[in-house]
């Protein structure tokens, strides 16, 4: 094997590193079940089914509380700083969309943006272990 063969590897195996990284670093659970079930209750307000109940102006409040879950998904893994609010907020439109967006994109999206929303306000970022030495079994303290 050549070390042109064993680069790419070296580069996969660093990238994956770099990702695992950068996730825990974040909700990431929490943005992407948000993401999703936004992603979800757009999809159903889309659906042609004639079970498709819009309200408003032309149903406009179901399709723009939908893109602001998701938006607000999106938020969580960008800024996780900012986690509460947008998980808060997620979380009151997702409830909104209850009645807004087909029962919540038919109760799916509903679950996903709820779980996602849980998720994203829970989460707590991890501190870093302090580095505690341990003095070695020859070293004695010096008394004077």
């Amino acid at each position: 094997m050549t070390a042109t063969d064993r680069r790419p590897a070296a580069m996969l195996r660093r990238g994956r590193l770099s990702w695992r990284r950068w996730r825990r670093t974040r909700p990431f659970w929490g943005g992407l079940f948000v993401l999703l079930g936004g992603g979800e209750i757009v999809t159903t307000v889309r659906a042609p089914l004639p079970v498709v109940v819009h309200f408003g102006l032309i149903g406009t409040a179901s399709y723009v509380v939908p893109l602001v879950i998701m938006l607000c998904g999106l938020l969580i893994l960008v800024n996780p700083a900012q986690r509460l609010f947008y998980s808060l907020l997620a979380l009151v439109l997702t409830l909104v969309s209850w009645v807004t967006s087909n029962l919540g994109g038919f109760f799916i999206g509903l679950l996903l943006g709820l779980l996602g929303g849980s998720l994203a306000f829970a989460w707590a970022p991890t501190r870093p272990k302090p580095v505690v030495r341990v003095p070695d079994s020859d070293e004695s303290p010096a008394t004077s």
